[in-house]
């Protein structure tokens, strides 16, 4: 067989393929395709709030979380600020008690109530309240080998023990009250708070300044400041087994005192608990999650908003 003549029956079988490609390219087009699911309702739903990640069965009725930030704002009664838009996200996110009244007034004894599980006899808004070696939950923790650390807005250096200083005040650092968490180890301004969360302590407590925890400043710029700084860290904490936990030291002087108190985490079943709360059943949950006794004053633990 010649050349030219290999070469032209090689071009029929080339041309003679493609057409059979054509024909059947164009039969399954024609085809209906079975494979194209329904669009359903699911296709449109708005992203679920549950974590990402898979957690393992928890062993014991409060899961220990990786870390916990507990946020404490000012002197708003519940209605007042339940609808600002940082509250209402980590409300939807997370767990709302809606019956939690407050120790009593003014702000310290609260502030020390939820850290140690008394107010010690405090009364007023005295400063420097010095209580010494008496335990706390910083104390417990320490013990434990755990780590904690307080980041005040505007404390002017780690450590500081003084009252005031621009808009900080330490009546709303319980840390500072205690020998045992009052050093630059554990008292710290919160331009320290760490931009990487895996570095937090396994407790952190924040608290912004008398214009932005709303006890001067308005509500809405207590709402930004929340937006602002731990907007980050509670989109984190749902996703890496940690807690936030935002709550008031007391609500707008009424005899009422109920406050707004939130838990967002990765093991929090969203919803609302309507069970009375305390500082104290808060704190005694806290400690139940790291394993140590409770303190002070009786308050059960809180064990069904876990998933």
């Amino acid at each position: 067989m010649t050349a030219p003549l290999r070469r032209r029956i090689a071009r029929r079988s080339v041309l003679t393929t493609m057409g059979v490609a054509a024909v059947a390219a164009a039969l399954v087009g024609c085809a209906p395709s079975a494979a194209a699911p329904a669009r359903t309702s699911a296709a449109v739903a708005k992203p679920s709030a549950a974590p990402v990640s898979t957690l393992a069965p928890r062993t014991s009725p409060v899961p220990r979380p990786a870390h916990v930030v507990i946020v404490i704002e000012e002197n708003k009664a519940y209605d007042e600020v339940a609808s600002q838009s940082f509250l209402a996200r980590a409300a939807k996110l997370g767990v709302t008690f809606t019956d939690f009244r407050a120790t009593r007034h003014p702000s310290e004894p609260n502030y020390v109530a939820m850290w140690s599980g008394s107010t010690h006899g405090i009364d007023s808004d005295a400063c420097p309240v010095d209580l010494g070696s008496a335990p706390s939950f910083g104390s417990q923790l320490l013990d434990a080998g755990r780590s904690v650390a307080i980041y005040s807005e505007d404390l002017p250096n780690p450590g500081y023990l003084g009252c005031t200083a621009g808009a900080y005040a330490r009546k709303h650092n319980p840390l500072a009250d205690f020998s045992a968490t009052a050093g630059a180890a554990h008292n710290l301004p919160f331009s320290a708070f760490p931009t990487d969360y895996a570095t937090l302590p396994d407790v952190a407590v924040v608290v912004p300044n008398l214009d932005d925890d709303m006890h001067d400043g308005s509500v809405s710029a207590g709402n930004a400041w929340l937006e602002q700084h731990l907007s980050g860290y509670l989109d984190w904490a749902r996703t890496h087994d940690s807690l936030l936990v935002t709550t008031f030291d007391e609500d707008d002087k009424t005899a009422n005192n109920r406050i707004y108190t939130s838990i967002v985490g990765q093991r929090v079943q969203p919803g609302t608990d309507g069970t009375p709360m305390t500082h104290y059943r808060l704190l005694h949950t806290l400690e139940a999650a790291f394993g140590l006794p409770p303190l002070g004053e009786p308050g059960a633990v809180v064990t069904g908003i876990w998933r």
